[in-house]
């Protein structure tokens, strides 16, 4: 089988595609960086979209999530954003956890895979 990789660095790939599952690496904001959780979680479920979109598919075809959290605090802040995003009826396995993140801006950190 192929594998397909995109936004390939010397440590990691953004988007990897092999056969009908596409794994993407934590996205976390990129413009939203050092904002509110809620306006992170906007931001990188935003990138998320374009990711899944330049592989061949969607939200609607997620299989897995782990978010990760820098306070279990704001857990009701990301999940307020998540619901209004996710799919209805194809939400997928989904684990959070509080961890403490690469860098200090940083609040969120969304890791998914899908099907295509």
């Amino acid at each position: 089988m192929t594998i397909q990789r995109f936004e390939t660095g010397p440590r990691m790939s953004q988007v990897v595609v092999h056969g009908n599952t596409v794994y993407l690496a934590g996205v976390v904001a990129g413009t939203a960086a050092d904002k509110s959780v809620t306006e992170q979680t906007q931001d990188i479920l935003s990138i998320i979209d374009g990711h899944l979109a330049k592989a061949g598919t969607d939200k609607s075809k997620l299989l897995s999530a782990t978010i990760y959290i820098t306070d279990m605090k704001t857990f009701g802040e990301m999940n307020a954003v998540w619901d209004g995003w996710v799919s209805a009826g194809n939400t997928p396995a989904r684990a959070t956890v509080e961890a403490k993140l690469a860098a200090p801006q940083y609040n969120v950190e969304i890791m998914v895979v899908a099907a295509k």
